[in-house]
């Protein structure tokens, strides 16, 4: 891999649904979510995840999201549009854990 692991995961998400998935509360799944970088595959990912982390990966799953396009509020703005975001989460093996907080 030519890529440094934190070039690929660019951060841990933090969210109410994403900690239930890693085992914060109830039946843990032990999956975790992650921003990756848009051009990472899934053999990457689950590299990174291992190389960063020292865990097993069972699975990876990847969606990407498109950006917003809003309008300008103001006469004479231009219309923008927010960044496209690739989330992967990443499920791991029996027994193992990442400790994100």
């Amino acid at each position: 891999m030519s890529k440094s692991p934190y070039e690929i995961l660019l951060r841990p998400i933090l969210t109410e649904k994403s900690l239930n998935l890693a085992g914060g509360t109830g039946a843990g799944h032990h999956q975790y979510t992650f921003h990756v970088h848009k051009s990472a595959n899934k053999r990457e990912i689950r590299w990174a995840v291992e190389a960063a982390y020292g865990v097993k990966v069972a699975s990876v799953n990847t969606t990407t999201h498109k950006g917003k396009v809003h309008r300008p509020r103001l006469r004479g703005a231009k219309p923008g549009k927010r960044a496209d975001v690739k989330k992967a989460v990443v499920t791991l093996a029996e027994g193992q854990q990442i400790e994100l907080v």
